[in-house]
């Protein structure tokens, strides 16, 4: 079964993110050492919350895995992926890992 790794960026006070460097710099590291174990990886930038209300979220990354192996083999190598999150936000990543189901 199909599983996925979401990364939500929250926007909380006196936190920051740096788009750029996140499309530029750290998306491609996580394709280089990620992409390997990789079905799909996609990034979302916020941009609102809703109707007139603004995001809740910097960003949403999305990975899917073939399985909880690859996703286990990705994290193996996802080191310097990790180390990078300080090069463009302050917030605490949250993570969700679930069954694709559609």
């Amino acid at each position: 079964m199909a599983v996925s790794l979401q990364v939500l960026y929250p926007i909380l006070p006196d936190t920051t993110f740096d788009h750029d460097y996140y499309s530029a710099t750290h998306m491609p590291l996580v394709n280089e050492h990620m992409g390997p174990f990789l079905l799909m990886v996609q990034a979302s930038k916020g941009v609102a919350g809703g109707p007139d209300t603004p995001p809740d979220f910097y960003a949403i990354a999305t990975m899917v895995f073939e399985n909880q192996e690859k996703l286990s083999l990705a994290m193996q190598a996802a080191g310097p992926v990790l180390e990078d999150i300080p090069n463009y936000t302050n917030t605490k990543p949250q993570i969700l890992i679930g069954e694709v189901i559609g």
